[in-house]
């Protein structure tokens, strides 16, 4: 039986940088208009100096491990039928870029799939998949109801955070190769572990 979520073409749907300064909206970050540069600590800009769902007392030692944050696409249909059933969007309502304050939208790639020490490979960067990101308010506050940060954590769609192995740039629209790491440690895992003590 062919496994689809491996076969399908693992793709950057979407990069997201920065709200330029003093422009309005609740989100963070928004869409690239072309490649972006990515350094050992992300990109050169970085509107959360601490990475979400982290204590920001420790935003100096986290910002290698934290360096970029990615959520799968494949949640998003979820996400949009819940925000309808919550009655903060239409059905048919899109999901905006930078909802889940991701810096990179993933497409055929999920965190069941994935395991501390796997490497993503683009064209021109190589990242590593670090630890899954905990639930926080700002789930909440970007998905318009009270209980997406729960939900978060009952679904573990939590997405991961990656740091930077081999800086480059990054665009939407080019592909990427998963390389096995250890495979000691599952995402999913670690996720289940740092929150079995957690309540939201």
């Amino acid at each position: 039986m062919t496994d689809d979520n491996a076969a399908m073409t693992m793709t950057v749907a979407c990069v997201n940088v920065p709200r330029p300064s003093g422009a309005p909206g609740l989100l963070r970050l928004v869409p690239a208009s072309g490649p972006v540069a990515v350094g050992l600590t992300g990109f050169a800009e970085r509107a959360d100096r601490h990475p979400v769902g982290e204590d920001p007392a420790l935003a100096d030692e986290l910002q290698l491990s934290h360096a970029l944050y990615a959520y799968p696409t494949a949640h998003l249909p979820f996400w949009r039928t819940v925000r309808a059933q919550a009655r903060v969007a239409a059905p048919d309502a899109p999901i905006a870029p930078g909802s889940f304050d991701e810096h990179l939208a993933l497409a055929g790639v999920q965190e069941s799939q994935l395991w501390v020490g796997d490497l993503l490979r683009f064209p021109d960067l190589t990242v590593v998949v670090s630890v899954p990101r905990l639930p926080d308010a700002r789930f909440n506050e970007t998905l318009g109801f009270a209980h997406a940060a729960r939900m978060v954590a009952q679904s573990r769609w939590c997405g991961f955070w990656l740091s930077v192995r081999v800086p480059g740039s990054i665009a939407a629209g080019q592909p990427f190769e998963l390389i096995p790491g250890p495979r000691a440690t599952g995402v999913v895992e670690l996720f289940r572990a740092r929150t079995a003590k957690r309540t939201w």
